[in-house]
């Protein structure tokens, strides 16, 4: 098991005098070490993030009206740094592991359609890229037959950071629209992606969004689990 020690060093400086030190164990290289990848993907228990019980095929018996999902880790363990580090700090370069790690833990799909839950314009902006779009892009490369499709867009920028649940269930209800010149395949699997689990209240409105133009098979997947 690798020493994986979360780099708490301020991140300016960070950047500065150790730019490519793993976040996990601070060996010089590389953002995150295939070692440090690894020990994340081995240490990969799936939970509800509804009950919080385990569920190994994504398919939660407690919550039958949730599709499949699939979560890497908690927020408060070495993924939640590292998605912090790539959306904050603009290191680019961790979609490609992040992306693996998905990648490991989801199960095998059939020529899989993959979502990125939309960013606020706003954020786009003040980092320079889609977190969520860089991410998927890297995946649907490890993915046999994959297709990205920027399927959802944002109706208007709902901020949720710091929000109430009861106030991120509601705003989550019209965030999103379908494109209209995107077809969707009834029989087509698709993955809906996000960083970030909180109260779950986007990624569960955009499933029902889908479901109501006649998806069939929805799966949703995580990086990062909020407790």
């Amino acid at each position: 098991m690798p020493n994986i020690v979360k780099n708490t060093t301020f991140p300016g400086l960070f950047s500065l005098l150790a730019p490519h030190s793993c976040r996990g164990c601070g060996h010089i290289g590389q953002p995150l070490c295939d070692r440090c990848k690894n020990y994340i993907i081995s240490q990969h228990q799936n939970l509800c993030p509804i009950c919080r019980q385990l569920s190994p095929t994504g398919k939660c018996p407690n919550c039958k009206n949730l599709p499949p999902i699939f979560i890497v880790g908690n927020r408060s363990d070495l993924i939640g740094d590292l998605i912090h580090v790539f959306k904050y700090n603009s290191v680019r370069s961790l979609a490609v592991p992040l992306a693996e790690i998905l990648n490991a833990i989801l199960p095998s799909v059939k020529n899989p359609i993959i979502i990125p839950l939309p960013t606020i314009n706003r954020h786009i902006r003040e980092r320079g890229f889609s977190h969520t779009e860089l991410i998927a892009k890297h995946l649907v490369k490890l993915r046999q037959n994959a297709k990205l499709e920027n399927i959802l867009s944002r109706q208007r920028n709902t901020v949720q950071v710091g929000s109430t649940r009861e106030t991120r269930l509601a705003q989550a209800t019209t965030a999103y629209q379908l494109d209209p010149n995107i077809k969707i395949s009834p029989k087509s699997t698709y993955i809906l992606f996000d960083d970030v689990w909180t109260t779950g209240a986007s990624l569960q409105a955009a499933h029902a969004l889908l479901k109501r133009a006649g998806t069939e098979n929805i799966i949703i997947t995580v990086l990062a689990l909020s407790q």
